[in-house]
């Protein structure tokens, strides 16, 4: 018997091995982007970046509820955020960030307001817990919106 299998270990790799060889394509400052409900498809933001595997592109539309559109404006500040790391000084890529960031914080304290915590953290209010009070937001026909 091997004595990584008696130890619990599947495998070995020697000291140093290489996994993969990634590489990210470099991002020209200005590029044009997606709408934040495309990129959430996408997987991003910016068309430069859209490189599908195999020529397999995801096309399915979310629907347009609340959540959704809230789940499109984190990917974009996200999404954003990380390409201001390396390109700081675009400052049309800041602008829009700056304005994704508050429609997103606009976004979450309304749902919160008409339909009780988004996140855990806020589910301390009044002087008592209430996360478990309110549907999740994956429990479609509690959160259906008219």
């Amino acid at each position: 018997m091997n004595d990584n299998n008696s130890r619990g270990c599947c495998g070995v790799l020697p000291a140093m091995a290489p996994l993969a060889n990634p590489y990210v394509p470099w991002q020209p400052q200005g590029q044009a982007q997606y709408a934040a409900k495309t990129g959430l498809i996408r997987g991003t933001l910016f068309p430069c970046l859209d490189l599908p595997f195999l020529d397999m592109v995801n096309s399915e539309e979310k629907s347009d509820t609340m959540l959704h559109q809230l789940q499109a404006l984190g990917f974009a500040v996200q999404e954003l955020g990380l390409y201001l790391d390396t390109h700081e000084d675009d400052a049309e890529a800041a602008e829009l960030f700056r304005q994704y960031a508050e429609l997103y914080e606009a976004g979450i304290k309304q749902y919160t307001q008409d339909n009780g915590p988004m996140f855990q953290k806020q589910a301390y209010q009044n002087g008592r817990y209430s996360w478990n009070e309110t549907p999740w937001p994956w429990e479609y026909r509690a959160n259906q919106e008219g």
